[in-house]
């Protein structure tokens, strides 16, 4: 199996490694055929853009069990959402992370998609969390 020089770097050197206390939201992502298994934690806050201001993902951390492409894919995604606004994370897709890693083995993909489904439940659940605090 071939791997891309981004993902041997994001693997070995992993980005955002760890957990985040008090998070704003969390997301598991696995795949029972493989054993792969993330976990992703973000935090939520607000940022001024002209007028307006804007959600966005201030940290972000991922814990992932599994092979090197889960480990980079995991750590990729989490450079990819950090700062971004939350809609704009959640536009994040499996080809995207793939896209940023200069591509994964076919046979690997499915890692691209456990790390979008963690961030996408992770801010599923940052919503949920927050509209529970306003009622």
């Amino acid at each position: 199996m071939v791997y891309s020089k981004k993902v041997i770097e994001h693997f070995t050197h992993p980005k955002n490694l760890g957990k985040i206390k008090s998070p704003d939201g969390i997301g598991v992502a696995g795949n029972p055929v493989c054993g792969d298994i993330m976990t992703m934690y973000i935090k939520a806050g607000r940022k001024k853009k002209g007028r307006k201001t804007e959600e966005v993902l201030t940290d972000i951390k991922f814990e992932t069990l599994g092979c090197a492409a889960a480990i980079a894919t995991s750590s990729m995604i989490t450079e990819m959402a950090k700062g971004k606004t939350i809609a704009r994370a959640l536009k994040i897709t499996r080809n995207d992370v793939a896209n940023e890693l200069e591509g994964l083995p076919p046979i690997k993909m499915h890692c691209s998609n456990l790390a979008a489904e963690a961030l996408h439940k992770a801010i599923e659940d940052y919503k949920t969390r927050k509209y529970r605090k306003i009622i």
